[in-house]
């Protein structure tokens, strides 16, 4: 087999490695650090407005009830989408 196709067999493997050891994460239950270190764009501030919307207007229903906290638009939902959770 070719260096090439060594390293591209090599790189999606790891890949699929990566993407099988991601964790969802509920948005309902989670906390502010286990959001920010798991959710890409989200640190730990935006990660407690989450914590303080869902206080205030209760859990989500969906993940894209996200883009109604402040600071948290749609591109870093749909970045996120296949890894976050409601239940």
């Amino acid at each position: 087999m070719s260096q090439i196709k060594k390293l591209v067999l090599g790189l999606v493997l790891s890949l699929l490695t990566i993407s099988a050891f991601a964790k969802d994460v509920n948005i309902n239950s989670a906390s502010a650090t286990e959001i920010a270190k798991a959710v890409k764009g989200i640190g730990k501030a935006k990660a407690e407005a989450i914590l303080e919307y869902r206080k205030t207007h209760g859990p989500f229903k969906t993940v894209d009830e996200l883009v109604n906290v402040k600071g948290i638009g749609k591109v870093i939902v749909q970045k996120n989408k296949d890894q976050l959770v409601v239940k």
